[in-house]
């Protein structure tokens, strides 16, 4: 992973943990596997709340609270995470409220057949957002994956200077 960046790759390796842990959190809840939810949003942890808790606690690690580069990545993350649980989960309440009067609707035209209401094919999506404890969830294990990732980097980068300096010294006893 030298040549990568590791803060994408501990902000991605984030989200597709967690939308992963979206089956097992479903299973517990449901009772029954579903693949889907791996790819679907909402629910438990909240993959967005991982990824920018990761990215912004890598960055902290590495480079200090005091860092721009990590009041950017903490302000941001607030933002997507006030998001997920605010704005769309709101949508994603009024998308039910307008599939539940699209059922009302279905109801009295058939007892008003003048109505003429043609049902649509296809229902709004509903878990568009995620409940705060989704969130909290989502950040908790993003904070946790991006120090691990910060510490096994650090831990990476003080065994190479060590092994510099063990050749270094090598090098210089076989040129005495």
């Amino acid at each position: 992973m030298e040549n990568m960046n590791r803060g994408i790759v501990t902000s991605l390796s984030a989200i597709g943990i967690a939308q992963a842990l979206k089956i097992v959190t479903h299973k517990k809840l449901s009772g029954k596997w579903d693949w889907k939810q791996a790819f679907t949003s909402g629910g438990m942890p909240s993959s967005h709340s991982a990824g920018v808790a990761a990215l912004a606690s890598y960055v902290a690690a590495n480079k200090g609270a005091r860092h721009t580069e990590t009041a950017l990545a903490v302000v941001f993350g607030i933002i997507v995470m006030y998001d997920a649980q605010g704005v769309r989960r709101h949508t994603g309440e009024i998308a039910q409220l307008v599939n539940d009067l699209e059922d009302s609707f279905v109801t009295i035209s058939g007892d008003f057949p003048s109505l003429n209401y043609v049902r649509r094919e296809k229902e709004l999506k509903e878990l568009l957002g995620h409940q705060p404890v989704e969130v909290l969830g989502g950040a908790l294990f993003g904070v946790a994956l991006g120090l691990i990732s910060a510490k096994i980097e650090n831990d990476e980068r003080r065994n190479r200077k060590r092994e510099q300096k063990r050749l270094s010294a090598v090098y210089r006893t076989h040129l005495d």
